[in-house]
């Protein structure tokens, strides 16, 4: 009685505060414009970030020719195997935090908040360093060979001066919306954007240092984007619900969320380990243009992705608030919600690729015609898979919301490492080339089918159209 008592008396002076004009509030509830307005602000940061991530691509192809290219894309999967551990601790504690501040515990969520970023910054350090001092013989096992190897080196180890920064970035992308400022980490996406473009233009264009300046002015912007937010939410100007503060690390609060988060992980790994495989069956299948034609594709795919990527960061620690209040009526509702907007923006998303990938091929690859060809026949084939592929991550991110990760991590481990690498290995020796671009439409209807299993299986209550709050 008097724990509901409190969390009543927290929520009522939640509203009675006043909201600045970067703020949402988690509480209440949320029809399709309220949901679209507050996911919108993610959606844009997520946006703004895959954007200004392949303008490496853009004037390394443009300025410096296929190989830096091809070599970019073929370090990018690896490294963003470091980064996605911000991205894990993110959406993690993003949900922890805000079921502790659902249940009436606003101090409580800002001593783990803390807890989280430090250790996500000790992560970048240590990886980072690990990764700079195996890249060597990380680039032989992923087929690199001749003036590739020299280029690949360049460019992983160079980023590495940016690691901590952008683990952080990651990890901030989720907290924003968990601080109820998620305004904020738009504002950061498009300042560490502006950063990188002028960086790259500068440095790759101008100056003409190709792969290096891409890997300089790509740091450069992590340790912008990553680092401003610490000093954030340290200082008194911070408006947000979440707050860095002095604490001693709890570790199970730690493991949590990670566990928690591990889906998001366990997604990221999956993804640039089949991104690996791609680029291994197309150096045997088609050599240096398959891994540029996959460059490009996953670049715009990228930006495509970010609009469920960006939802599903918005929308997780909604659904991570509205558990820990016991709102399940709160929780149908958004369940449903979500479902018709993600079927909507997935139809809308297939359609711009099927009529506008020639012309975004051309971007990148208009300078050699029979790559051209190559490229946009593969785009119109891979892109089907957004049709699909938004109710799949939505599942993921809803499970990570009510704290069940490791339901949310058998979503995203089946959809891309077990369906998807199945895919790319046998479809080609069946089907032929287009067989690599038919696995991912593959993988995302059997991940659909093992979606509706798991919701049926493990959110009942989600499906009920009456039950006790």
């Amino acid at each position: 009685m008097h724990l509901r008592l409190l969390k009543k008396c927290y929520l009522c002076s939640r509203h009675c505060e006043g909201i600045d004009a970067m703020d949402i509030e988690l509480s209440g509830h949320y029809g399709y414009r309220r949901i679209v307005r507050s996911v919108l602000p993610s959606i844009g940061m997520v946006l703004v970030t895959s954007v200004y991530s392949i303008v490496d691509g853009f004037f390394v192809s443009n300025f410096s020719g296929k190989t830096g290219f091809a070599a970019v894309n073929l370090m990018m999967p690896a490294m963003m195997l470091i980064g996605a551990l911000g991205l894990m601790v993110g959406s993690g504690g993003a949900a922890l935090t805000s079921k502790i501040k659902g249940e009436g515990y606003p101090e409580k969520a800002n001593r783990v908040f803390t807890m989280l970023v430090r250790f996500t910054l000790c992560l970048g350090v240590a990886l980072g360093a690990l990764f700079a001092l195996f890249c060597r013989p990380l680039v032989g096992w992923l087929g690199a060979d001749g003036p590739m190897v020299h280029e690949c080196l360049v460019y992983g180890r160079l980023c590495m001066i940016g690691m901590p920064g952008f683990v952080l970035q990651m990890a901030f992308q989720s907290f924003y919306m968990a601080a109820e400022r998620p305004q904020l980490g738009t504002l950061m996406s498009v300042v560490a954007g502006v950063v990188n473009i002028v960086l790259d233009a500068v440095f790759v264009w101008l100056l003409g240092w190709g792969v290096a300046g891409a890997a300089l002015a790509t740091s450069m912007s992590q340790i912008v984007g990553g680092f401003f937010p610490v000093f954030y939410f340290c200082s008194r100007s911070n408006k947000g619900s979440l707050r860095l503060v002095r604490c001693r690390t709890i570790w199970s609060y730690v493991g949590k969320a990670c566990s928690n988060g591990l889906s998001e992980y366990v997604g990221n790994i999956a993804m640039n380990v089949v991104s690996i495989c791609y680029n291994i069956q197309l150096m045997r299948y088609l050599g240096e243009d398959g891994v540029a034609a996959y460059g490009v594709i996953m670049y715009l795919a990228f930006v495509f992705a970010a609009v469920f990527i960006g939802y599903n960061i918005g929308i997780t620690p909604i659904i991570g608030y509205h558990f820990g209040a016991v709102d399940w009526r709160e929780l149908r509702s958004l369940f449903g919600k979500t479902l018709v907007l993600t079927g909507v923006i997935g139809v809308v998303l297939t359609l711009l690729a099927e009529l506008f990938s020639e012309s975004l091929s051309r971007l990148f690859v208009g300078y050699d015609e029979a790559l051209l060809a190559l490229t946009t026949r593969a785009m119109r084939i891979y892109m089907l898979c957004f049709l699909i592929c938004g109710w799949n991550m939505f599942v993921s991110a809803l499970f990570t919301g009510l704290n069940n990760g490791i339901v949310s991590a058998v979503a995203a481990f089946a959809r891309t490492l077990v369906f998807e690498l199945a895919a790319v290995w046998v479809l080609p020796s069946v089907v032929g080339i287009d067989g690599i671009w038919w696995a991912v439409n593959v993988a995302e209807a059997l991940a659909l089918l093992l979606s509706a299993v798991l919701v049926a299986r493990y959110a009942p209550r989600l499906l009920r159209r009456s039950a006790r709050s």
